[in-house]
């Protein structure tokens, strides 16, 4: 599969051939993608929602008035789910929402959202990130070159000091080292910059 590679100022491209880009055909891999992602989302979610059940709420158990002759309905305590600061029923309580996923299947879905990034054009390499001035205006111009619009993902295998600091604070402008790459990075940003290092280690590690 052919990727435009960047000279590291951004000013010019070549298309290169890389062959160890996984080539897919149809549906294949789009399921353990899609089950992959689920996993991710769900293993972010904390799960300490709680709420207080009957044998939790505080105050007296005292009926609050006499069951007849008042007129009004029948209770035998506030605490009851009817009343303000009573009970809640059927509320939710701290729980483990992770998913576990098969090594393999994670490797078919970055697999898989790796060639959708590649084949849709949302991919690009660099020869290398640098800015040797420190200063944003000069990284945000190279960034600028390669990705005008949008949000942006930069992926190398160790980004040097001076380039983080320069470009940290573009707003568009997010950062994740190639070993800790996954699918969901792939699939969220439709804009991926990857050094030609980060794309070998990224590359081994589907091969695995």
């Amino acid at each position: 599969m052919k990727l435009k590679v960047y000279t590291k100022d951004g000013s010019s491209f070549t298309e290169q051939e890389f062959e160890n880009i996984p080539q897919f055909e149809g549906d294949k891999g789009l399921f353990a993608l899609k089950e992959t992602l689920v996993a991710y989302q769900a293993n972010a979610r904390q799960g300490n929602a709680s709420t207080l059940d009957y044998g939790h709420v505080s105050g007296t158990s005292r009926k609050p008035f006499k069951q007849k002759g008042g007129g009004r309905s029948r209770h035998g305590t506030m605490k009851s789910p009817i009343h303000r600061g009573g009970a809640v029923v059927f509320g939710p309580k701290p729980r483990d929402w992770s998913k576990k996923t098969n090594r393999k299947v994670k490797v078919l879905a970055m697999s898989r959202a790796l060639f959708d990034a590649c084949s849709a054009g949302e991919l690009s390499v660099i020869e290398d990130f640098d800015s040797a001035d420190k200063k944003t205006k000069t990284a945000n111009a190279v960034l600028a070159k390669i990705s005008p619009k949008g949000k942006v993902l930069l992926v190398d295998d160790t980004f040097a000091d001076n380039f983080v600091l320069a470009s940290r604070n573009i707003d568009r402008v997010n950062f994740c080292e190639s070993g800790m790459l996954s699918a969901f990075e792939l699939v969220r940003f439709s804009n991926i910059i990857v050094s030609r290092k980060g794309l070998d280690t990224i590359l081994a590690r589907i091969s695995k």
